[in-house]
């Protein structure tokens, strides 16, 4: 992958589809002790997405839940299971990774979304691992994410009917 990047690249975050979003709220923040940063929900044009954004150390985490068997996490779970649904990997230029990664052959689900400190595009789906993965430039070096942005995602996700 360094040889696609050329420049450092790290996790930036990880996308976990969960059955019960409080649940699972549970066990990572009162046994594992995340910190919650952010709960959200964001409704698209026929579906909708609960989630929660936790601190875990030098990367977030961030559960979803769908909220009807039409979202995109829902469908996701129903093919794939619960689990990580994508790993986001922080670029210092998404324009020019996502130039090189076409060239190679991978296909995106997503333009490129970009928000006032955030710039970030996501691959199709494997469907042999069932693996997303986000490509993330954080502009301002800010953590967290823009609300814009995350509806931005669900939006461009379900209409090209991604799970």
């Amino acid at each position: 992958m360094k040889s696609y990047l050329r420049n450092s690249a790290r996790i930036d975050h990880i996308a976990i589809a969960v059955r019960d979003l409080d649940e699972a709220l549970f066990l990572y923040q009162e046994i594992l002790g995340f910190e919650l940063v952010a709960r959200r929900e964001v409704k698209g044009a026929f579906s909708g997405m609960i989630s929660a954004e936790l601190k875990a150390g030098g990367f977030s985490i961030v559960l979803v839940q769908g909220t009807d068997p039409q979202s995109q996490v829902s469908r996701y779970i129903a093919e794939f299971g619960p689990g990580v649904q994508h790993v986001a990997i922080e670029v210092e230029d998404v324009a020019s990774v996502e130039m090189t990664l076409r060239k190679s052959g991978l296909k995106f689900a997503t333009e490129v979304i970009r928000g006032s400190n955030l710039v970030q595009i996501f691959t199709r789906r494997d469907s042999n691992c069932g693996m997303m993965f986000e490509f993330i430039q954080r502009v301002e070096a800010e953590d967290g994410f823009e609300t814009v942005n995350i509806q931005k995602l669900f939006e461009q996700l379900e209409e090209s009917n991604a799970c």
